[in-house]
């Protein structure tokens, strides 16, 4: 399994550009905020469209700004792309504040992301993730660590082959984010899938990653495995360094981690 990534999508005042491939791994987007992480992830999963490039899942086109023969079924296809609607890329999305139905119980939310009423698969998923007796309660009714769980296993409902979360974590003390790390590391290795995971905690990133690919200012300016980055940090592309060493004649400033504390050795 492998995800590969190579999208430039324009804004008002903010360009994304982007290029990394992953194989079947824990991959961490890292970087400050505003920094294109989050875009990338609404991007892969169809819910914004590039305007140039390509996102390839285990072989299979799910956007193409070219003409491509290979389509998956349920593609929106004319004489110059390829974009496979959001609800039939097999990728399961866990959002940063995540989007859970309100009106919706444990149980109605889990089986929202099914195609077809599982009511086996639903109790199986309630069963793993600890929330039997909460099927029929409201996300207002149970505490954050069930509302996180139950917001993984709606990602998971349709067996994706690809899981992306976005800061899953943030509004988790530490206590419930060791435990939410441990059980996402349960259901990597259960599901055997590529997980895109966004982070601005250097020691989640570092202690989760099997792939680490740092963002600044809309550009991947860097992958590795977390020793790699740690040992040789930057925050600029290898071309943009050499840019402008020859206009500075000086190497370029050491790399600075918008989070608290600093990663630089």
């Amino acid at each position: 399994m492998h995800l590969r990534v190579r999208i430039n999508k324009r804004l008002d005042n903010f360009t994304l550009d982007v290029d990394w491939a992953m194989a079947n791994e824990f991959t961490v987007l890292f970087g400050h905020s505003g920094a294109g992480k989050s875009l990338t992830l609404r991007m892969i999963a169809g819910l914004m469209t590039p305007d140039s490039g390509y996102i390839e899942l285990n072989g299979v086109p799910l956007f193409d700004s070219q003409e491509c023969p290979l389509v998956k079924p349920g593609a929106v296809k004319n004489a110059q792309r390829v974009n496979v609607r959001p609800q039939d890329r097999c990728i399961g999305f866990v959002f940063q504040d995540l989007a859970l139905f309100p009106h919706m119980s444990v149980a109605q939310n889990i089986a929202y992301a099914g195609k077809r009423k599982d009511r086996e698969r639903v109790a199986a998923l309630i069963e793993s993730f600890h929330l039997k007796g909460l099927e029929g309660k409201l996300p207002s009714e149970i505490s954050g660590g069930q509302r996180q769980r139950v917001a993984i296993a709606r990602a998971i409902m349709c067996n994706p082959q690809c899981l992306l979360m976005d800061e899953p974590f943030s509004s988790l003390d530490n206590t419930l984010r060791l435990q939410m790390r441990a059980l996402i590391k349960d259901v990597r290795n259960q599901l055997n899938i590529p997980v895109v995971f966004i982070t601005h905690d250097i020691y989640e990133a570092y202690t989760m990653a099997d792939k680490l690919i740092v963002y600044n200012n809309g550009k991947s300016v860097q992958t590795g495995t977390p020793d790699e980055i740690l040992s040789t940090p930057r925050n600029s592309s290898p071309q943009e360094e050499e840019e402008g060493k020859r206009k500075k004649g000086a190497a370029p400033p050491p790399f600075r981690t918008p989070c608290k504390g600093s990663w630089t050795p």
